[in-house]
């Protein structure tokens, strides 16, 4: 038997001789979504319980002073904490290397004089020249206005993606399972980032804004084929709604996938190349968001957004009508085909 590849894989599934029950299948995918909306909500809460902090947010939004200390032989992160303590010794610190040669520690917020005298024992630490550690301080109002202000696009985008979908398909019913679907989205990558302990930063957060957009963009793109599938025959269409719908995503499968490859692979590269080769901390938080979000957002559009639109229209007295005359007009070809070979 040959092997079956992409390519005719692909055109099964948009012919409709080979077909996924991503419709029939909806209470397993909804069961499913639930629970990864369950658990992505119940692990910072657990996480806030144990530790204190919900999500690992960065200096950005916790506040408190950093230190870099360039020209490193030993980048010892054990060292570095030890020579905050020695000064401080009630400071929490928080280590992480930059590049082959650097060092960068952040810490509570500290006094002038607390901050000179970790500078110095820093540079005496690592044998460096005490030109080569800088010091900053960041207030934790930056991390409430960027939050803030983050909040509030996102509110914005929600709203104006629902009127234009809208508008644009000229029901609000794809608009709420695309809103419901991009909550989703967002939901469970911030309960991975709960989970695994990544840290949120600003670059994260426009990652997680970015992740919005590509969500939209797939959704769209299976629900335009959705609107063409129930609307090109009309009360005429041999399918019942559902199976119109279930088509649709069949014949946009391979390109869903296609596209979250694509995106996910360059995404993956700049993780990996940013993180341990460069160093690169706003690299790494971006790309990270960007490449859970691509996969859950794929996830989403699949097995949430699509059987969830069909749902919502079942019941109407039309379309309800309508698969009522299918499948009744069905069941009488198989008693005649039955009576015929009889």
């Amino acid at each position: 038997m040959p092997s079956l590849n992409l390519t005719s894989f692909g055109n099964d599934l948009y012919t409709g001789k080979r077909s996924i029950n991503f419709v029939g299948r909806r209470k397993l995918w909804f069961a499913i979504a639930i629970l990864l909306v369950i658990g992505s909500v119940m692990v910072p809460v657990v996480r806030g319980i144990t530790t204190g902090a919900p999500f690992n947010f960065s200096i950005e939004f916790t506040g408190g002073s950093e230190f870099t200390v360039s020209g490193v032989t030993d980048a010892n992160q054990s060292k570095a904490s030890d020579a905050v303590s020695s000064v401080v010794p009630s400071a929490v610190s928080k280590v992480s290397e930059v590049g082959d040669h650097a060092i960068r520690v952040q810490t509570d917020q500290m006094t002038s004089d607390e901050s000179s005298a970790v500078a110095k024992a820093l540079a005496t630490t690592f044998d460096v020249n005490i030109s080569e550690v800088t010091s900053s301080f960041i207030g934790p109002s930056w991390g409430a206005d960027v939050s803030r202000q983050a909040l509030t696009g996102l509110v914005i985008f929600l709203v104006l993606t629902f009127i234009i979908m809208a508008l644009y398909f000229r029901t609000w019913k794809m608009s709420a399972a695309a809103i419901i679907a991009l909550v989703d989205v967002l939901v469970i990558t911030l309960g991975v980032y709960a989970l695994s302990g990544f840290q949120i930063s600003p670059a994260a957060v426009i990652g997680f804004l970015t992740i919005l957009g590509y969500s939209l963009y797939d959704t769209v793109v299976v629900f335009d084929k959705i609107r063409e599938n129930t609307t090109e025959a009309g009360e005429h269409s041999p399918r019942t709604f559902g199976e119109s719908v279930n088509l649709a995503v069949n014949q946009t499968l391979v390109r869903s996938i296609n596209t979250s490859v694509v995106a996910a692979l360059p995404v993956a590269s700049i993780l990996v190349i940013g993180d341990l080769f460069l160093g690169a901390e706003t690299l790494r938080d971006i790309s990270l968001s960007l490449l859970v979000g691509i996969l859950v957002a794929t996830y989403s559009t699949i097995f949430v957004a699509a059987p969830l639109y069909s749902l919502l229209r079942e019941k109407e007295p039309a379309i309800a009508k309508h698969d009522k005359k299918v499948l009744a007009d069905r069941e009488r070809a198989a008693v005649q085909a039955v009576t015929s070979e009889a």
